[in-house]
C-alpha cells in the first residue's frame, strides 16, 4: 500500500485523481467520504447548497466501493467517488422536493435512472442539492428553503437552477454533481461558480425519474470541477431507456474518447453578432482573452453568423409553455404551495396558443438546418456563457433573468452538446465561463476542445479561498 494521502489535499481532488489515489492505496472511498461530510457540516450552513445529506448511506455505500476494489471489482473511474443529485432527481427512500413546499415530504419508491446509473457505477451518493423553485430560475433563491449561497462571493447568488450543485463542488463539498438544464441551469451556474458545467446532446442521456419542466428542452448534465470528471459522470449516464421516450434508442457514442487529443488545425466559430451584445465588459475581455489561446493551440478562429436571433429567442420562450402541461394543473389546484414567482411565470407562458407553439417549432427546425449548415465549417462554437456575472441577492428582477439565459437556451432549442468551462475572474473576483457549443452527438468533439482550453489555462485549479 503506498503512503496515504494527507486529508486536506483530497480537498480539490478532481474525480480522476481521487480514482486514482484510490487504486494506488492512498485512500479509501470511506476516506474521502467522511471528508466530504465533515465539509458538508463544516461549510453548508454558510452555503446552504444540499437539502438532504445521506451519510449513514453514504458510509455503507463507501465500504462496499472499499470492499469490491479490494476483491478487483473495478467498475470505472466513478467508484468510490462522493457525488451529490439534484433535488429534482427521484431517490428511492430520500425525498425529493424538486425545490417546492408542495413536495417537501415526498419520498419515491424508486430511483430516477440516472441515479440508477450512478449506483451502478460505484458512485457513493452524499445527498442531494438545493435548487431553484421547480427548476425555474436562474439565481436559486429560493422562498421555501433559502438562498443557496456562491462560494465565491456569500451575498451573490450562485445561478441556476442547479445552483446547489454548482455550490457544493465549486466548495469542495463533492466531486461532481448532477444536475438538469432547460434553458440554463447546468452552464449558468458554472459559469457563476467557476467551475465545468455540461449538457450532453439531447437523448444521450434518460430523463426517467426526473421531475419534468419543458419536455423538449430539458437535459439532464453535470456540474464538476474538471472536463474530463464531467465527460465519464455523463459516460456512465448514457445508453437506451425505454421510461424515457425522448432517449436515444441506440448504442450512445463514447463522450470520452477524445479528451487529451490535440486541437491543432481544428477550427472554432464565433457568432459575435447578438451573442455578444450587452455582455458583461470583463466578460468579454476574458472571452476574447480565450480565443487568443485557441490560436496559440493551432487552432483557427473565424466569425459566423446565426441570423434571426431575436425571433428564435422568443420561440424559445414560447416553447417553454410545455411547462403549462407539465405543472399548470397542479400550480392551480395548489396556489399556496408555490411562490408568487412561480405563478408569475405560469401565468405569462399559459397564454400561448398552439398556433403559436407550431409556429415556434417551425422556427425551431429552421433554426436547428441554420445551425447545422454553420457548423459544417467549425468544430465548435465559442461565446460567453452568460450576458451577466453572478449578482447580489439584493439584484433581483424578472429581465434580468431572462438576461442571465439569452446565450444558453438557444442550444436547448437545437439539443447540441454545450459545455461552460472557467476563463477568468472579472475585477470584482467572479468567475466567467466561455462556452463551447459542439455538433449534435458529436460531444466527443466539444469535450475535446474544452479539455484543451482547460489544459492551456489556470482557472480550473482556482478554488474559494473562504473553503480552501
Amino acid at each position: 500500500m503506498s503512503e496515504e494521502v494527507d486529508l486536506e489535499s483530497v480537498d480539490w481532488f478532481t474525480m480522476e485523481e481521487a480514482a486514482a489515489a484510490l487504486r494506488s492505496g492512498q485512500c479509501s472511498s470511506r476516506m474521502l467520504t467522511e471528508r466530504m461530510l465533515s465539509r458538508i457540516e463544516a461549510y453548508d450552513d454558510t452555503l446552504n447548497s444540499f437539502m438532504t445529506v445521506t451519510s449513514e448511506e453514504a458510509l455503507r455505500a463507501a465500504d462496499v466501493a472499499d470492499e469490491e476494489l479490494s476483491q478487483g471489482m473495478d467498475r470505472g473511474p466513478l467508484q468510490g467517488i462522493p457525488v451529490a443529485v439534484k433535488d429534482l432527481f427521484e431517490t428511492a427512500g430520500v425525498v425529493t422536493t424538486a425545490g417546492t413546499k408542495l413536495w417537501e415530504h415526498r419520498v419515491p419508491e424508486m430511483d430516477a435512472t440516472a441515479v440508477k446509473r450512478l449506483k451502478k457505477a460505484g458512485a457513493v451518493l452524499l445527498g442531494k442539492t438545493g435548487m431553484h423553485e421547480l427548476a425555474w430560475g436562474s439565481t436559486s433563491v429560493n422562498p421555501h428553503y433559502g438562498a443557496i449561497r456562491n462560494p465565491w462571493k456569500i451575498d451573490h447568488h450562485p445561478g441556476g437552477s442547479s445552483g446547489g450543485s454548482a455550490a457544493a463542488v465549486a466548495a469542495g463539498l463533492a466531486f461532481a454533481a448532477l444536475g438538469t438544464d432547460t434553458g440554463c441551469s447546468v452552464r449558468q451556474p458554472a459559469h457563476c461558480c467557476g467551475i465545468v458545467g455540461y449538457k450532453p446532446s439531447f437523448g444521450l442521456v434518460s430523463k426517467a425519474g426526473v421531475v419534468p419542466l419543458a419536455r423538449s428542452l430539458d437535459h439532464v448534465g453535470v456540474l464538476a470541477r474538471s472536463v474530463a470528471d464531467a465527460a465519464w459522470t455523463v459516460m456512465a449516464l448514457t445508453g437506451p431507456d425505454a421510461l424515457d421516450p425522448w432517449c436515444l434508442d441506440r448504442d450512445p457514442p463514447d463522450v470520452t474518447h477524445a479528451l487529451g487529443d490535440s486541437v491543432a488545425g481544428g477550427t472554432v466559430g464565433v457568432p459575435r453578432s447578438w451573442f455578444f451584445d450587452d455582455v458583461d465588459p470583463d466578460a468579454i475581455a476574458l472571452v476574447e482573452a480565450s480565443l487568443d489561446v485557441f490560436r496559440s493551440l493551432g487552432v483557427r478562429v473565424v466569425e459566423v453568423e446565426l441570423k434571426d436571433m431575436p425571433e428564435v429567442a422568443e420561440a424559445v420562450l414560447t416553447t417553454f409553455s410545455e411547462v403549462e402541461a407539465t405543472h399548470g394543473e397542479t400550480l392551480r389546484a395548489h396556489p399556496d404551495e408555490f411562490s408568487d414567482e412561480i405563478h408569475q411565470k405560469i401565468k405569462t407562458i399559459s397564454v400561448k396558443t398552439a398556433a403559436e407553439y407550431a409556429e415556434a417549432q417551425r422556427i425551431r427546425a429552421v433554426f436547428r438546418m441554420q445551425v447545422r449548415d454553420v457548423m459544417k465549417e467549425v468544430d465548435v462554437l465559442a461565446l460567453p456563457t452568460s450576458r451577466l456575472l453572478a449578482e447580489s441577492f439584493a439584484v433581483q428582477s424578472p429581465r434580468r433573468s431572462a438576461d442571465r439565459s439569452r446565450n444558453t437556451r438557444p442550444f436547448n432549442f437545437t439539443g447540441q452538446p454545450a459545455v461552460s468551462v472557467p476563463c477568468g475572474f472579472s475585477s470584482a473576483g467572479l468567475p466567467v465561463g466561455l462556452m463551447l457549443v459542439g455538433r449534435c452527438f458529436e460531444d466527443a468533439r466539444t469535450l475535446q476542445y474544452a479539455q484543451a482550453f482547460e489544459s492551456a489555462t489556470p482557472w480550473s485549479r482556482k478554488h474559494p479561498e473562504a473553503f480552501a
